[in-house]
């Protein structure tokens, strides 16, 4: 769904949680998968709710075994919790909570086996296998006037500051290096201060791009309300639909992974964004005028530095 925000006439993308219908989300063929929408409202969860999440996502297959009284017990919550938990996805009960549940976590037998005894090399191929069905769920869930707007917007930009921290800084300077090499004024300051300084200095001609797997990070916030209330064009990505960067980006991509007990950090979702970075520079190489000049310029003062 898009709107005009701001007056800088620049469409904002607001992702709008389908409301509850009287049919079930069972039998309808346009929902996304319910272990992906889990992980993407996580962040709106009561405690109840993230402790039934917890259990369903640790192992969702052993949960298809389970009576909702017997989930009920592991998660520490109640059989009204569960119950509701379920409704909340636009489900009757647990029931058929379960049964899509069988539907997303069934698999050939040949992916299900372990290919090797050792825990290293099993684990290994387990990362990569959760890398690739990150990319594979994303590319099967991305929203295309997400992407057109985003792409709009920094096509008509005068400057492009990212804002991001952490983690996600490195995607932040890897983009707005790549940006430039298309000829585009854009730019990142590591230091989370000097980000929301630029911020306030921006107006209705530019853009600020946020970077943030959670979406919360309350200087990354910051920075990106600044560029708000500058009347800069706020886009951005993150992880998940529910949190506060949702409520201030006029255009906003929601991608990312079910972080595993392996990761310290957001990896696998680091992975999806600069996958999805990856993606608006294509776009841009392709509509951007003078982008293949750009692009070329660039490419032979590289060149000129390799041996």
């Amino acid at each position: 769904m898009a709107v005009t925000d701001r007056s800088h006439g620049i469409p904002s993308v607001i992702i709008m949680k389908k409301q509850f219908e009287s049919v079930s989300r069972l039998w309808r063929a346009d929902e996304q998968p319910i272990l992906e929408q889990i992980r993407l409202d996580s962040a709106s969860f009561s405690p109840s709710e993230a402790q039934i999440a917890r259990a369903v996502r640790a192992d969702p297959r052993a949960v298809m075994m389970y009576s909702v009284t017997e989930l009920a017990q592991l998660s520490n919550t109640s059989v009204g919790s569960v119950v509701r938990f379920c409704q909340r996805f636009g489900l009757h009960g647990f029931q058929e909570f379960k049964l899509l549940l069988s539907r997303e976590t069934a698999v050939p037998q040949s992916q299900d086996v372990e290919l090797s005894d050792d825990p290293l090399t099993a684990t290994v191929l387990r990362t990569l296998r959760e890398s690739s069905a990150a990319l594979e769920a994303t590319a099967a869930h991305l929203d295309p006037a997400a992407i057109a707007a985003i792409v709009d917007a920094l096509m008509n930009a005068r400057r492009v500051r990212f804002a991001a921290v952490g983690t996600s800084a490195p995607l932040a300077l890897d983009a707005a290096y790549r940006f430039t090499t298309l000829g585009l004024d854009a730019a990142f300051t590591p230091d989370f201060i000097a980000q929301e300084v630029i911020a306030r200095g921006l107006d209705n001609r530019d853009v600020c791009f946020v970077i943030s797997h959670t979406g919360s990070t309350t200087s990354t916030l910051d920075v990106a309300r600044a560029a708000a209330q500058s009347q800069a064009v706020v886009v951005g990505i993150t992880s998940f639909l529910s949190s506060p960067l949702t409520e201030i980006a006029d255009a906003l991509l929601v991608a990312g992974s079910s972080e595993t007990r392996y990761r310290v950090e957001a990896m696998t979702s680091r992975i999806v964004h600069l996958s999805l970075i990856d993606a608006i520079y294509s776009v841009l190489a392709m509509r951007l005028d003078g982008a293949a000049e750009a692009r070329a310029a660039s490419e032979a003062l590289v060149n000129s530095h390799r041996i």
